[in-house]
């Protein structure tokens, strides 16, 4: 036994494990019902190379995520970093000493000068941290003693795909599986009746990067790992609804007859994607009736919608978003994932970070205070931020009005709260130009570690072994950032 399971990997799901041991449809269907997350998970074990599956590594401080990110990279110096210098050398050119080594992008390297621009937005002190927040964020700034502020992160991608994709899946090129997948791979579902891992998309008025489902993709893991997409249309998911004269019970008869072709087949070919088609349709069978009535917010009481904003009751806005976040995270999806488009503000920064802030200050905060005063913040961790930063230099012309900043990878800011990370601090400094980090930087793997960690997970035991090698989310480094945490 011992060694036909080292000889197929060791990357059996429950069903195929049980088939393998000669075992029927029904045995199948009775270990889902008995142990839902059944040898769904390859951990850390040397000889063996499995772990108990649906079990953290360690006591977990959360149990979920939100994360809002923000594509496109929102400027920390109109945000949290403040920097008042920039305005007193306002047209000045950044200096060799600061910039150093640090590569630029196409759009400036070309440039006569780096003239260094100040923040057309002021900023002001909040809560018992005494955390600067400009004015662009008016409703962040009531919950600081609720958020940590990193201002320290920094990344190795200078341009948004790589970035991006860096952030979401611990590895600048694609076919990498995403974070949402890890832990589902991971942790399993608290919620059979819903996927681990959704996706929610909404686009503001800025210039707009690009989302792509390889950053919810389950890479080289199974595909029932996969991030779900839900769409704002009248069908949150496509082809959920039974078609046009087939009832449920029809359905469950297809379902039933077409689970034992599959297992016919993969019986003959022992094809694993086949077992996990199997369990694809029958997920998709009860979120039939799961997906509308979780999404469904016409019983949220009006002090929520005021909360959130009127925009919550749009769908597909940043808001409405937000509060579906939260329901899907209340009912025990794992990870829920955020993209909102039109932070890239190379040029008419001013106008434009204001039109962003204001689609996402007012629904961010709130879904804080929701899942607080719901008593779910402190098992449920939300992140909030881009993939890099801006530069601390205008690109093209200062105007009046007008500047531009370019990406800026070596020190941006985001911010987390809840799932046991420390309240109300701000962790990390950068100099005084806002260009370089001064003090205990956060690299993008180390904010993977800890977010895996605040679940119960040792990022150096989350490992999945393909084409002969080890991969984890984290690749080859990344430490828990011990300090943040509570």
């Amino acid at each position: 036994m011992e060694k036909e399971i080292l000889e197929y990997g060791l990357n059996r799901n429950r069903r195929r494990f049980l088939s393998k041991l000669s075992l029927g449809v029904g045995s199948v269907a009775l270990g889902s019902l008995l142990m839902p997350d059944l040898f769904d998970r390859v951990g850390g074990n040397k000889d063996l190379e499995m772990a108990i599956p649906g079990l953290p590594d360690f006591a977990p401080k959360a149990k979920r995520v939100i994360y809002l990110f923000q594509n496109g990279a929102p400027s920390q110096l109109e945000s949290f970093d403040y920097k008042p210098k920039l305005r007193d050398m306002q047209g000045q050119d950044l200096p060799a000493s600061i910039r150093g080594d640090q590569r630029l992008t196409g759009f400036t390297a070309n440039q006569s000068s780096l003239p260094l621009v100040g923040s057309f937005v002021d900023f002001k002190q909040y809560g018992e941290s005494r955390a600067w927040v400009s004015d662009l964020f008016p409703k962040t700034a009531e919950i600081v003693d609720d958020i940590c502020i990193i201002k320290s992160m920094h990344t190795e991608a200078i341009n948004h795909d790589p970035a991006l994709t860096f952030f979401q899946t611990g590895a600048q090129q694609g076919n990498r599986p995403s974070m949402g997948s890890w832990l589902s791979y991971g942790l399993g579902s608290e919620n059979q009746n819903l996927p681990s891992f959704t996706v929610l998309i909404s686009r503001g008025e800025g210039n707009s990067q690009g989302v792509y489902s390889k950053l919810w993709s389950n890479g080289f893991l199974d595909s029932i790992h996969q991030g779900v997409q839900f769409s704002s249309g009248e069908d949150p998911v496509l082809y959920l609804k039974d078609p046009k004269g087939l009832n449920r019970s029809d359905r469950r008869d297809m379902l039933d007859k077409l689970a034992q072709l599959n297992q016919w087949s993969y019986e003959d070919i022992h094809d694993p994607e086949i077992n996990t088609k199997i369990q694809q349709y029958e997920m998709a069978y009860r979120m039939q009736t799961t997906v509308p009535e979780t999404l469904d917010i016409s019983k949220e009481p009006q002090s929520v919608i005021d909360m959130y904003g009127e925009d919550c009751k749009k769908p597909g806005t940043f808001a409405a978003n937000c509060l579906l976040a939260r329901k899907l995270s209340e009912n025990g999806v794992r990870f829920v994932q955020l993209y909102h488009q039109g932070w890239d503000q190379h040029v008419n920064l001013p106008k434009e970070i204001t039109c962003q802030a204001m689609d996402v200050d007012q629904a961010s905060a709130a879904l804080v205070k929701d899942l607080k005063q719901r008593g779910l913040l402190d098992e449920t961790l939300v992140v909030w931020g881009g993939e890099f930063g801006r530069t601390n230099f205008s690109q093209g012309e200062i105007t009046k009005d007008n500047y531009g900043r370019d990406h800026h990878p070596r020190c941006f800011s985001i911010w987390m709260a809840g799932g046991g990370v420390k309240p109300g601090i701000v962790y990390g400094e950068t100099d005084e130009f806002g260009y370089n980090i001064t003090k205990n930087p956060v690299h993008v793997h180390d904010f993977q570690a800890t977010l895996l960690h605040q679940l119960g997970l040792d990022h150096e035991k989350l490992i999945y072994k393909h084409l002969g090698r080890r991969f984890r989310l984290t690749d080859v480094s990344g430490h828990v950032v011990k300090d943040i945490l509570a």
